[in-house]
């Protein structure tokens, strides 16, 4: 009963970003709306460091169990609303690039020590990740399409990366399992490394 209660919380915070969306997209609904949902499902796909960083949001949660197992996967796209709108708006971040090969390196780390720390240190963790894969998305909006639609399109692609590493991450109840997600965290970091020499050459 409790975890239910605090889903419906997680759900209540969740639904003003998205509400806010419109807002702050509403300059660029124009052209091929449908188009615009297709571009922002295919963005967070579209790039091995998305990818990697998102599956290992939802491998880490597995690892840490309930409520992590749910509260991590709800914390980053959140977040990520957040740094959407503001590439959306167009407002700069620096470090977007560096930022998000950092995450991969942060959170393939936390999978292959299968650290534990406090819950609000795992969330705030996942938060500061998820601003840099936001505006990355909110500013390569393609022209001429519904920034709305596209920001539900990679709101649900990334949701659907969680999910996959969920679905991954729960190997972990077997010995054998907790290894193999070990050694896949390792190398999601090792990646982050390339990635994060990458943005700095």
């Amino acid at each position: 009963m409790k975890s239910g209660a605090m889903k419906l919380r997680s759900a209540a915070i969740v639904l003003p970003w998205l509400l806010l969306w419109p807002a702050g997209a509403s300059a660029h609904v124009s052209g091929d709306q449908a188009g615009g949902f297709i571009s922002g499902l295919a963005h967070p796909i579209s790039g091995l460091d998305h990818i990697l960083a998102m599956v290992s949001v939802g491998l880490w949660g597995a690892q840490l169990g309930p409520p992590a197992i749910w509260l991590l996967p709800v914390t980053f796209p959140m977040v990520m609303a957040f740094g959407g709108m503001l590439g959306l708006m167009g407002v700069p971040l620096p470090g977007t690039e560096i930022g998000i090969a950092l995450s991969a390196i942060g959170l393939g780390a936390m999978v292959a020590s299968e650290a534990r720390p406090p819950l609000w240190v795992a969330a705030a963790l996942v938060a500061f990740f998820a601003i840099f894969h936001g505006h990355a998305h909110g500013t390569e909006l393609p022209p001429d399409e519904s920034g709305v639609l596209y920001s539900i399109g990679f709101v649900v692609a990334t949701g659907l990366l969680h999910l996959t590493g969920i679905g991954i991450g729960l190997i972990h109840r077997w010995k054998a399992g907790e290894v193999t997600l070990r050694l896949g965290g390792a190398g999601v970091a090792i990646a982050g490394c390339v990635f994060l020499w990458s943005a700095l050459t």
